[in-house]
This record gives C-alpha cells, structure tokens and sequence, in this order.
C-alpha cells in the first residue's frame, strides 16, 4: 500500500511508493560502480570464456575409446582438493601483506568465528557436490543436445531463486532479456538435435523426469545460494571463505567415494586410478573455473556468470569453425544475435530506471521525514522554552519587589 506524507517545507501531499525488504547482501555493495569494479567483471568475463571454452577439449582428451577411465566422484573430490590448497597458498599471501593494526588472517580466534559466520556455505558445497555426479547421470538419460537444452531453463530459475532468497528485484525489460536469453541459446542448440527425434528427446522413463528436475533446481540454487552465504559476509577474506566452501566439497566427496567402495568392494577405493595428464589438465580447469566462480557470486552476481558462460560457448563454436572447420549454421548466427541483443538489454542503464527512481523517491522520503522530525523537536524545544520562561516570570511576578 502506497502511504502520503507532508512536506515540511511547503505542506504539499507525496506519494511514497510500498518499500520492500531487500537483501543488504546485494543491494548494500551494488550502490556505486566503480570503473575498478567493471574493470574486475571484465577481466572475470574474459577469464571465465577461456576457461569454459578449454573444458570441452580438455574432456574430449580424457576419453580413451569413447568412454572414461576414471570414477567421475574421484575427479571431483581432486579438483575441491586443488581448490582447498590454492586457497590456503592464497590465504598465507595475504598475511603476509597484512597492514599493521589489522585483525591477523591467521589467528584461531579469527578462523573459529569466520567458521561460525560461515557455516552456510555447507548448503552450496553439498548442492554442488550432487550436481556434479548428476552430470554423467544425465548422459544416461538424455542426449548430449537434450542436455543443453535443458539446462538453458536453469535462467529463469536463477532469476526466481534470486528473487525469492536474496530480494532481488527485476524490471520488466530484464526479465524480457532473461526470456530472450533462454530464446537465443535454444536456437543456437537446436542444430545439434539429431534428425527424426522429438523436441526434447525425452524417454519414458519417470527417473529422467526427476534427474530433469534435479537436474536444473539443484546447480541453481547452488549458485544463488552461495551467491547469498559469500555477500552475507562480504568483508570476510574471499580465500579464507574458500577455504570453507571447498573444505566442505571435498568432505562430501570423500564421503562419496568411501560410500562407492562400501557399495562396489574396496577394490573401487582408487582416487588416481584411470587419470592421465589430459585428466589432470581438466581437473585444474575445473578449479580454475571453481575459483572464478567465487569471485563472480561475491564481487558480481550469477546473472552475469551466466552470461559469461554462454558468450564462451559462443566463441567455441567460432573457434571450432576457425580452427577445425566446423560449419557455423543458421541458427548459431541466429542465436549469437540474440544472445548479445539480450545481454545489452538486461545490462542497459534504461532497464534500471524504474528501480532507481523508486530508491530516490525512498530516500527523499527518508530525508524528509528526518527533516520533518528535526522541526519537530525544534518548534518542541521553542515551546518547552517558551512555557518555562512564563512560568519563571509568573511565579517572579507574585514576589515583593522589597524584602519584608
């Protein structure tokens, strides 16, 4: 509900618009930015393109006959282990190159209370560690394309998850770009569906239908969530918040892997059984992507991840045309145009003027009532004096001017 307010200057009635609940852990560090702060989403942009264009090569050398020889739980648990060690090296650079006065980095009372303050990035780290197993479930289910496809709908879920956990609030021409978004990469995609299937490849099976599910709720609400649990504790050291977050994966994928071999024998209890330096080279890309992944969720938001990540598949797709001669179809040149069209809509300052005018209109309300209770309290002081000076002439007023 709208309310009205008097302003105290010239007694007119404003409008001030229903105020809602926004999450301080974006909105308080999103105010202003900095040409330092874009300057940083570039480099994030351009270094997550590298990375996610590498993977499927690096993948594609793993294979040996078509297939993998390694257990995909294994290559997971080593690439939260590479993470946990880059963060510890990172961490004892940082003390080092501490200022003097400052709370030392490396101190138990600091590690105990940032664990406490913490705590939740244990939500993101289980959700990730299902969702990467999930991804070679998948392939049992569904083609490579209906993959892809399906995936693309994790958008508008990050959209909804945001919305609901962290208060964000979208205009009408964002959600447009978001829905052009999802538009743009199933038209590049859908030149990959082979010839004589249905839209969506599905089988009949009711497990794919709950691995689907799955499938696009849990890596979303991983990275929403962890979005959250980083900003929350912005001014705690993003390595130290690594620590944590990739010291919780690589418990739950041990545990994974001590489950395997309960369940298969202890003969499956092979970490580095079936790896190759093709397979080490993908599990420090995975890390790498891991860690930039961390500075997009604390310094950026998972919208521009997203983003990030489907301008790379972009460029992969003209790189293998360059490099290999892959023929760029139709619907790929199709799809690049919306997919930058979006991008520039979501991301245009004309988005965003409807919510910065309401914050205006918050803090010229919040101006004036503070204006309004400042002339309050001075028209109170003027009465309260003005009553005691009264009241000191009438009782003043009854004394004999000449003492008896």
């Amino acid at each position: 509900m709208n309310g009205m307010i008097e302003c105290s200057v010239c007694h007119s009635k404003l409008v001030v618009p229903a105020t809602r609940t926004v999450s301080r852990a974006y909105d308080i560090h999103r105010s202003k930015v900095t040409s330092k702060q874009r300057a940083l989403n570039v480099l994030l942009v351009v270094g997550d393109c590298f990375l996610v264009g590498l993977q499927p090569i690096l993948v594609y050398m793993s294979k040996v006959d078509g297939k993998f020889n390694f257990s995909p739980v294994s290559v997971n648990f080593l690439t939260e282990a590479t993470k946990v060690l880059f963060a510890i090296v990172m961490l004892l650079f940082q003390a080092r190159h501490q200022k003097v006065g400052e709370k030392p980095l490396l101190s138990v009372s600091t590690f105990v209370q940032a664990a406490r303050n913490n705590v939740l990035l244990a939500v993101p780290a289980l959700l990730y560690a299902i969702n990467n197993y999930l991804k070679f479930i998948m392939q049992l289910y569904f083609n490579p394309a209906t993959v892809k496809m399906l995936s693309n709908s994790k958008v508008l879920v990050i959209a909804v998850l945001l919305k609901i956990i962290m208060r964000r609030r979208f205009s009408v021409i964002q959600w447009e770009a978001l829905a052009l978004l999802l538009i743009g990469i199933s038209v590049n995609q859908m030149r990959s569906l082979p010839e004589g299937t249905t839209a969506m490849g599905l089988p009949v099976a009711t497990g794919a239908y709950i691995y689907t599910l799955i499938f696009v709720t849990v890596p979303s609400l991983a990275s929403v969530y962890n979005e959250y649990a980083l900003k929350s504790q912005y001014d705690t050291s993003i390595y130290l918040q690594n620590l944590f977050l990739y010291g919780y994966g690589a418990v739950f994928n041990f545990l994974a892997i001590v489950g395997t071999a309960v369940v298969k024998g202890p003969s499956s209890f092979h970490i580095l059984q079936g790896h190759s330096r093709a397979t080490m080279l993908l599990i420090f890309n995975n890390a790498a992507q891991g860690i930039l992944s961390s500075f997009f969720f604390k310094y950026a938001d998972t919208i521009l991840k997203k983003y990030s990540s489907t301008v790379a598949t972009i460029f992969t797709g003209i790189a293998s045309a360059a490099l290999f001669g892959h023929a760029l179809t139709m619907n790929f040149m199709l799809g690049i145009s919306i997919v930058f069209i979006s991008m520039h809509q979501f991301f245009s300052p004309l988005s965003k003027v409807k919510d910065q005018q309401e914050n205006g209109k918050v803090e010229l309300m919040d101006v004036q009532s503070k204006l309004r209770s400042k002339d309050d309290s001075f028209i109170d002081l003027t009465a309260g004096a003005t009553e005691e000076a009264s009241h000191r002439v009438d009782t003043d007023d009854k004394q004999p001017l000449l003492p008896r």
